[in-house]
Protein backbone atom coordinates (compact mmCIF):
# COMPACT_ATOMS: atom_id res chain seq x y z
CA UNK A 1 0.00 0.00 0.00
CA UNK A 2 1.30 3.33 -0.70
CA UNK A 3 0.65 6.31 1.38
CA UNK A 4 0.65 9.73 -0.30
CA UNK A 5 4.24 11.16 0.86
CA UNK A 6 5.39 14.10 -0.78
CA UNK A 7 9.24 14.30 -2.10
CA UNK A 8 11.46 16.79 -0.44
CA UNK A 9 15.07 17.69 -1.85
CA UNK A 10 16.78 20.61 -0.90
CA UNK A 11 19.24 22.03 -3.53
CA UNK A 12 22.29 25.10 -3.49
CA UNK A 13 21.32 28.98 -5.17
CA UNK A 14 23.19 32.06 -5.21
CA UNK A 15 20.55 34.34 -5.12
CA UNK A 16 17.08 34.36 -3.20
CA UNK A 17 15.53 36.64 -5.90
CA UNK A 18 16.99 34.65 -9.34
CA UNK A 19 15.91 31.61 -7.46
CA UNK A 20 12.36 33.01 -7.13
CA UNK A 21 12.44 34.14 -10.82
CA UNK A 22 13.74 30.59 -12.30
CA UNK A 23 11.32 28.58 -10.54
CA UNK A 24 8.47 30.89 -9.32
CA UNK A 25 7.96 32.89 -12.70
CA UNK A 26 9.88 30.70 -15.19
CA UNK A 27 8.59 27.07 -14.30
CA UNK A 28 5.27 28.24 -12.76
CA UNK A 29 6.13 26.93 -9.06
CA UNK A 30 4.06 28.56 -5.84
CA UNK A 31 6.47 29.97 -3.79
CA UNK A 32 5.90 29.02 0.13
CA UNK A 33 8.08 29.96 2.97
CA UNK A 34 11.28 32.10 2.30
CA UNK A 35 14.29 34.04 4.54
CA UNK A 36 17.59 35.64 3.72
CA UNK A 37 19.14 32.13 3.36
CA UNK A 38 16.43 29.61 1.78
CA UNK A 39 12.81 29.79 -0.03
CA UNK A 40 10.66 27.00 -0.59
CA UNK A 41 8.73 26.17 -3.70
CA UNK A 42 6.01 23.99 -4.62
CA UNK A 43 7.21 21.79 -7.14
CA UNK A 44 4.30 20.27 -8.71
CA UNK A 45 3.45 18.97 -4.90
CA UNK A 46 6.60 18.19 -4.28
CA UNK A 47 8.69 20.25 -1.58
CA UNK A 48 11.61 21.83 -3.02
CA UNK A 49 13.70 23.72 -0.96
CA UNK A 50 16.63 26.20 -1.93
CA UNK A 51 19.23 27.11 -0.03
CA UNK A 52 21.54 30.17 -0.62
CA UNK A 53 25.43 29.45 -0.72
CA UNK A 54 28.71 31.36 -1.12
CA UNK A 55 30.14 28.31 -2.68
CA UNK A 56 30.81 28.16 -6.07
CA UNK A 57 28.50 25.58 -8.11
CA UNK A 58 30.67 24.49 -10.91
CA UNK A 59 28.57 23.36 -14.06
CA UNK A 60 28.15 20.12 -15.16
CA UNK A 61 30.13 19.01 -19.00
CA UNK A 62 26.49 16.57 -19.17
CA UNK A 63 23.45 15.53 -17.27
CA UNK A 64 24.95 12.77 -15.23
CA UNK A 65 25.72 12.25 -12.63
CA UNK A 66 23.45 14.82 -11.14
CA UNK A 67 19.92 16.07 -12.21
CA UNK A 68 16.24 16.23 -10.77
CA UNK A 69 13.17 16.80 -12.41
CA UNK A 70 9.67 15.30 -12.76
CA UNK A 71 7.82 12.83 -14.57
CA UNK A 72 4.64 14.24 -16.11
CA UNK A 73 1.20 11.67 -16.22
CA UNK A 74 -0.21 14.05 -19.37
CA UNK A 75 2.07 14.37 -22.75
CA UNK A 76 0.15 17.55 -23.07
CA UNK A 77 1.11 19.11 -19.76
CA UNK A 78 5.50 18.22 -20.53
CA UNK A 79 4.94 19.36 -23.95
CA UNK A 80 3.06 22.83 -22.17
CA UNK A 81 5.76 22.88 -19.71
CA UNK A 82 8.04 23.12 -22.92
CA UNK A 83 6.40 25.63 -24.32
CA UNK A 84 6.69 28.12 -21.15
CA UNK A 85 10.16 27.45 -20.96
CA UNK A 86 10.97 28.42 -24.52
CA UNK A 87 8.57 31.02 -23.76
CA UNK A 88 10.18 32.60 -20.36
CA UNK A 89 13.69 32.01 -21.89
CA UNK A 90 14.87 29.56 -19.47
CA UNK A 91 18.39 28.17 -20.47
CA UNK A 92 18.09 24.74 -22.32
CA UNK A 93 20.36 22.16 -21.45
CA UNK A 94 19.60 19.62 -23.66
CA UNK A 95 16.54 19.88 -26.15
CA UNK A 96 13.13 18.17 -26.18
CA UNK A 97 14.00 14.65 -27.78
CA UNK A 98 12.24 11.07 -27.49
CA UNK A 99 14.59 8.58 -26.14
CA UNK A 100 14.03 4.20 -26.81
CA UNK A 101 11.91 5.13 -29.53
CA UNK A 102 9.76 2.18 -30.05
CA UNK A 103 10.81 0.48 -27.13
CA UNK A 104 8.38 0.39 -23.90
CA UNK A 105 10.91 2.30 -22.26
CA UNK A 106 10.26 5.26 -24.83
CA UNK A 107 10.22 8.62 -23.70
CA UNK A 108 10.62 12.59 -24.04
CA UNK A 109 12.75 14.60 -22.33
CA UNK A 110 14.23 17.47 -22.20
CA UNK A 111 17.27 19.57 -19.66
CA UNK A 112 16.97 22.61 -18.48
CA UNK A 113 19.48 24.86 -16.13
CA UNK A 114 19.04 26.91 -13.22
CA UNK A 115 21.27 30.46 -12.97
CA UNK A 116 22.78 28.09 -10.16
CA UNK A 117 24.15 24.99 -12.49
CA UNK A 118 21.57 22.79 -11.21
CA UNK A 119 20.26 20.75 -14.04
CA UNK A 120 17.27 19.97 -14.33
CA UNK A 121 14.79 16.79 -16.30
CA UNK A 122 11.34 17.07 -17.05
CA UNK A 123 10.04 13.64 -19.06
CA UNK A 124 6.44 12.15 -20.46
CA UNK A 125 6.61 7.90 -20.89
CA UNK A 126 4.75 6.88 -23.30
CA UNK A 127 3.83 3.38 -21.05
CA UNK A 128 3.50 4.01 -17.66
CA UNK A 129 4.33 0.92 -16.70
CA UNK A 130 8.38 1.89 -17.71
CA UNK A 131 8.28 4.17 -15.20
CA UNK A 132 9.30 1.71 -12.23
CA UNK A 133 8.82 -1.64 -14.41
CA UNK A 134 10.04 -2.85 -17.45
CA UNK A 135 12.94 -4.67 -15.26
CA UNK A 136 13.96 -6.68 -18.30
CA UNK A 137 15.11 -3.63 -20.37
CA UNK A 138 18.22 -2.25 -18.71
CA UNK A 139 19.18 0.90 -20.75
CA UNK A 140 18.74 3.83 -18.57
CA UNK A 141 20.12 7.59 -19.45
CA UNK A 142 21.90 7.96 -22.66
CA UNK A 143 23.95 5.10 -24.39
CA UNK A 144 27.45 5.59 -25.34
Amino acid sequence: MRDHSIFHLAIPIGNIEKAKEFYGNGLGCQIGRANQSAVIFNFNGHQLVTHLTKDKIEPQKGVYPRHFGLIFDQKSAWLNLWERALTKKLTIFQDLKIRFAGEITEHGSFFLTDPFNNVLEFKYYHYKEAIFGAQDHHKIGDLD
